[in-house]
């Protein structure tokens, strides 16, 4: 099946970034987190900002994730997240927003609920992509057929230290973009960009014709500016979070407030490769 009418709005809001000099800025949430309706909230200023919103699955074991994604996975859960609540915040983000949406979510959940309902309902909610960051080999064709057939995007995690012919392998079975990590390890890492993130992205540029995105560990609007000169998509989670558990009695605000300013940051950069 062709891409979805959501899937082509990512590819729209990366086309868009790029005529205009620029990364696209993608902004992660967990769904439900501080609570459905503070989320909500929150991601609806957080579209104000952003190309791309980055829905979070909240889960039980969030084994790639740093202490603030897990504690707000956790809250989320605490609070009464249930699946539904995933399709009813794109659908309702959908009608009111053109930011684009992908959801972020552990293979768990995904195999547990059926991967083409999954695929299906996400894709009638406006979801474009999904990425699974622990995708386990046995499953991956399953998932991207299943992602196929609903006409979403399938967007890989790629490994830092892969071969050119695992990068090119990935960029052959994938779709919408390719996510490389910014910094090694689990997400929220406050510390420099790794320095071998530009040849990375230069790596996947040669390897395969998907736009590239850095996220995991852009913690400063600097970072963003950093990034942003070289990658297509830049994706911030866990600076959101943290500036939200700051002010815990205006979470949307801190959101907001958080998105304006790496939307700063993504505009400062010049001269993106192409």
């Amino acid at each position: 099946m062709p891409p979805s009418w959501a899937a082509a709005r990512l590819d729209y809001a990366l086309a868009t970034s790029r005529s205009e000099q620029r990364a696209a800025l993608g902004l992660y949430l967990p769904v439900g987190y501080p609570s459905r309706t503070a989320s909500l909230d929150a991601l609806h200023r957080m579209a104000q900002h952003a190309d791309v919103l980055e829905l979070g699955l909240p889960h039980s074991d969030p084994h790639m994730d740093g202490p603030v994604i897990q504690q707000s996975s956790a809250q989320a859960l605490d609070r009464g997240f249930e699946m539904i609540h995933l399709f009813e915040a794109a659908t309702e983000l959908t009608a009111s927003s053109t930011t684009a949406l992908v959801v972020m979510s552990y293979w768990d959940p995904i195999a547990r609920f059926g991967p083409e309902l999954f695929a299906d309902r996400l894709c009638v909610a406006g979801v474009g992509a999904v990425l699974i960051p622990d995708l386990p080999e046995h499953a991956t064709a399953t998932w991207q057929s299943a992602a196929r057939e609903a006409g979403l995007h399938a967007i890989p995690l790629v490994p830092a230290h892969a071969s050119n012919a695992r990068l090119a392998a990935i960029g052959a079975t994938s779709s919408g973009m390719v996510y490389a990590p910014a910094t090694p390890g689990r997400t929220g890492a406050q510390r420099p960009l790794s320095p071998y993130l530009p040849r990375l992205v230069r790596r996947l540029r040669t390897a395969t014709r998907l736009p590239v995105a850095v996220g995991i560990g852009i913690s400063t609007p600097e970072h963003a500016a950093q990034a942003s000169a070289y990658a297509d998509a830049v994706v911030v989670g866990s600076a959101v979070i943290r500036h939200m558990q700051a002010r815990p009695d205006a979470p949307a605000e801190a959101a907001a407030d958080t998105a304006r300013a790496f939307a700063g940051g993504v505009r400062r950069a010049s001269n993106p490769l192409s």
